[in-house]
């Protein structure tokens, strides 16, 4: 038998405690449903919003509170030390997505994942829309706006900060009334904002993709709760809530606010499709995960793209994966393994 594979899953967040909460919730899980000691050596780097780095001896609080902080050089020199066979980065900060991901390639450490240049294509909402759609992709008429500009796209609109995630900041404007407060709520999270016509609904579904044996894989659809009158947008109070813990959860993660499409469905073509087509035009590595708002005539139109899968039981390409008879444990092999394997032909 070969020796375990020596797997770095690096956590944390750079910028917030939020942003922390929700990496350590994701690869805790990660963590426990992937373990597998005949396999894997699971290790543990932690980033702090202070700026500095841990080594704790798992991820649940008692470890995370007894590692030492040390700072980024030592940190560094620690890590080129493990010298571990691979990294699972599960940041979800901007710079966690890129910074961080583009000081694995530095060290020459292999990652599963994206590139950092794929995940701040991504990131920029109006940049990411303008490459789908040079690819072909349909997408809704839409522009970015600064502060003291007026958008010329007329209500009803979609408002959202340009590189926020977990739909932070976004808002359905219905009047012009209601276009000033909607843009300074946004530029309140980023310097620019998005201005995007509405799509009637429709339906609201996310499709992941997977690089298998060479080929571009689609996999089965999540579609999430909507209706026109009382949910015509998804918004924060969808994606993540705190308890009164001050524990975070997510919150679309049952049967109540999303589940998996029938294969025989009729958009399912077509969105599948379109995130193939996605895939390939972001330059995504191993997998990929493309929103998609759904209109009354079934025409699939790019909304965002989210390329990370964290490998937990509860992340959406795990869901996915699942449904097309591509357990969690397998997933994660034949990631960790593509990792590896790209790492050492390039």
């Amino acid at each position: 038998m070969p020796p375990p594979v020596h797997v770095l899953h690096l956590s944390g967040a750079t910028t917030t405690q939020e942003m922390a909460d929700l990496s350590h919730l994701y690869a805790r899980d990660c963590a426990a449903a992937c373990a597998d000691p005949s396999r894997w050596t699971f290790s543990f780097v932690d980033l702090a919003p202070d700026g500095t780095w841990r080594f704790p001896a798992s991820l649940d609080q008692t470890a995370l509170a007894a590692a030492e902080s040390v700072s980024v050089d030592r940190a560094v020199a620690r890590l080129v030390e493990m010298a571990p066979d691979v990294v699972i980065p599960q940041l979800f900060d901007l710079p966690g997505m890129t910074h961080v991901r583009a000081l694995l390639d530095l060290l020459d450490l292999p990652y599963v994942g994206n590139p950092p240049h794929v995940m701040a294509l991504a990131a920029d909402k109006a940049l990411a829309r303008a490459v789908v759609a040079a690819a072909g992709v349909a997408v809704p008429d839409a522009e970015v706006v600064e502060p003291a500009q007026t958008p010329s796209l007329s209500p009803p609109v979609v408002v959202k900060p340009v590189d926020a995630d977990n739909s932070v900041g976004v808002t359905l404007v219905r009047a012009k009334a209601e276009l000033g407060p909607a843009l300074d709520g946004a530029w309140s999270v980023a310097p620019r904002a998005l201005v995007e016509q509405y799509i009637p609904l429709g339906r609201e579904v996310r499709c992941g993709t997977l690089e298998l044996e060479g080929e571009i894989v689609a996999l089965p659809l999540e579609e999430y709760r909507v209706d026109p009158v009382n949910k015509p947008i998804r918004d924060a109070s969808d994606k993540l809530r705190r308890d009164e813990d001050d524990q975070l959860h997510l919150v679309a993660k049952d049967a109540a606010h999303a589940w998996i499409v029938a294969d025989d469905d009729p958009i399912v073509p077509a969105v599948q499709a379109a995130a193939r087509t996605c895939h390939q035009a972001l330059g995504c590595r191993q997998y990929g995960l493309v929103d998609f708002r759904i209109d009354p005539a079934g025409q699939p139109w790019f909304l965002e793209a989210g390329p990370y899968c964290s490998f937990a039981e509860q992340s959406v390409i795990t869901t996915m994966a699942a449904a097309a008879d591509i357990p969690l444990p397998a997933l994660f092999a034949e990631c960790v393994t593509a990792a590896i394997r790209t790492h050492r032909t390039t």
